[in-house]
């Protein structure tokens, strides 16, 4: 039970359903989104232009996230753009909630 890698981020409280949050992870990031029970973390940047993803609008039943800028949407499940004019995909953090806390896996080494 080291946890190595493990940070926490938030109380899963902190977040109304369908609501995303910039979060700052050590040096990561993150565009963290609640749906339901469900919390996803795209990095904060889009793909297509450098505008955070955190300020943008989230679709609960698309489980996308779309970049308020120029209206690239991302899938929150794998970070792929569902639209133009974003054509790379976003990084994807793993989250975890135990006891009422959103955890994120970082890697061990930034690189």
């Amino acid at each position: 039970m080291s946890g190595h890698g493990k940070v926490r981020i938030a109380s899963a409280d902190d977040f109304a359903d369908g609501e995303v949050k910039a979060i700052e992870a050590g040096e990561t990031k993150l565009a963290v989104v609640r749906i339901g029970d469900e919390f996803h973390a795209l990095t904060d940047r889009c793909s297509h232009a450098n505008y955070n993803l955190s300020d943008g609008e989230v679709d609960c039943d698309e489980k996308t996230l779309t970049c308020w800028k120029h209206g690239a949407e991302f899938s929150l499940v794998d970070g792929v753009p569902q639209t133009l004019p974003a054509t790379k995909p976003v990084d994807v953090w793993e989250l975890e909630v135990a006891a009422g806390e959103v955890f994120v896996n970082l890697p061990g080494e930034a690189s």
